[in-house]
């Protein structure tokens, strides 16, 4: 499988599951249902309930801040869309044609920094670190 496969198969999973509590959602199950009509249509109707089974799981989750639920139902999904890849290269052109229509849905994502922060001290020094606000007060 080559990296292209298994990127677009990430952002086809992570994208479905970011769509699935908000107003997209229709727009979203309708582009993945129609995906596999068109490539398995002996699966597209369980690829439906599956993806309604998977957003009552993520509005559970969400709803008592389960992180990694939500991860796992991501991971979930990448891996269907990489093995309907694997199985039928021809489906990514029209899965990334309706990633292009749902990827102004999404919602706003404040991008990720990675901070490392690294500090040395002798003697009677100090060292106050912060990924952010930093409020001393001292007396």
């Amino acid at each position: 499988m080559g990296p292209e496969i298994a990127d677009l198969a990430r952002t086809a999973g992570t994208t479905v599951v970011a769509l699935m509590a908000g107003q997209a959602w229709e727009t979203a199950r309708d582009g993945v249902v129609a995906l596999w009509q068109r490539f398995q249509p002996a699966r597209a109707e369980a690829v439906g309930g599956e993806l309604e089974a998977t957003r009552d799981d993520l509005r559970l989750a969400r709803q008592s801040g389960d992180a990694d639920t939500e991860a796992e139902l991501t991971a979930e999904w990448q891996a269907r869309v990489r093995r309907l890849l694997l199985a039928q290269p021809e489906v990514a052109d029209e899965l990334r044609r309706i990633l292009a229509e749902l990827s102004p849905q999404l919602p706003e994502q404040r991008p990720s920094v990675d901070v490392r922060l690294r500090a040395e001290v002798s003697g009677s020094g100090r060292v106050y670190q912060a990924g952010r606000d930093q409020h001393i007060t001292e007396r």
